[in-house]
């Protein structure tokens, strides 16, 4: 990946946009507008407010500091500012796709994140000798989860999964590094983990 274009494009195609978080972010930000404009059109015509008239909330805001109870104010501020700091995570972490980035040389191959948990329990299950439906694989952003149920008085280390499961991953040549483990899970005995 070597042109700026394809950077982006691959940045793109893993990164997920904040249009929800954003949609819900102008939303309140429109309601909480209208009803402010909607509050002074009523306060300007002489008529009752709805909620809060401009005057009675700007003496509430500027009352607020010394407002009783205290443990309540602090409580509301708290939240407020909890509510900001989700703002403000959304808009700078970028957000993840359940997919990964191959390396090919000068070409960028995306792949999705199950295609990758198939393919790699379909190794794993020709390796082990064990059935396809008793190797289940899950693959995060940094992390393969590997799960495989031998039957009774099977043997089978969590290290050789382990160890075949990571060459497979590297002929893979993940974009990112992966951590993998691995589990053991026997019917009539305790879990191996490694």
């Amino acid at each position: 990946m070597t042109t700026p274009v394809l950077r982006r494009v691959v940045r793109r195609e893993t990164h997920s946009p904040r249009t929800v978080a954003m949609f819900v972010a102008v939303v309140l930000l429109i309601l909480a507008l209208a009803y402010i404009g909607l509050e002074i059109v009523l306060s300007l015509a002489a008529q009752p407010a709805l909620l809060l008239g401009p005057a009675a909330a700007g003496g509430w805001l500027v009352g607020l500091p010394t407002a009783q109870p205290a443990g309540l104010v602090i409580a509301g501020s708290v939240v407020l500012a909890l509510i900001g700091l989700v703002f403000i995570v959304l808009a700078i972490t970028p957000g993840r796709l359940s997919k990964h980035t191959l390396e090919a040389g000068d070409r960028a191959v995306v792949v999705d994140n199950g295609v990758i948990a198939s393919a790699l329990a379909q190794h794993v299950s020709e390796e082990t000798g064990l059935a396809r439906e008793n190797v289940t694989v899950g693959v995060g952003h940094r992390s393969v989860d590997i799960t495989v149920r031998p039957g009774a008085g099977i043997p089978l280390e969590a290290s050789a999964v382990k160890s075949a499961a990571e060459a497979q991953l590297q002929n893979y040549r993940l974009g990112t590094a992966v951590r993998t483990r691995v589990r053991i899970e026997r019917p009539t005995e305790t879990e191996d983990e490694l």
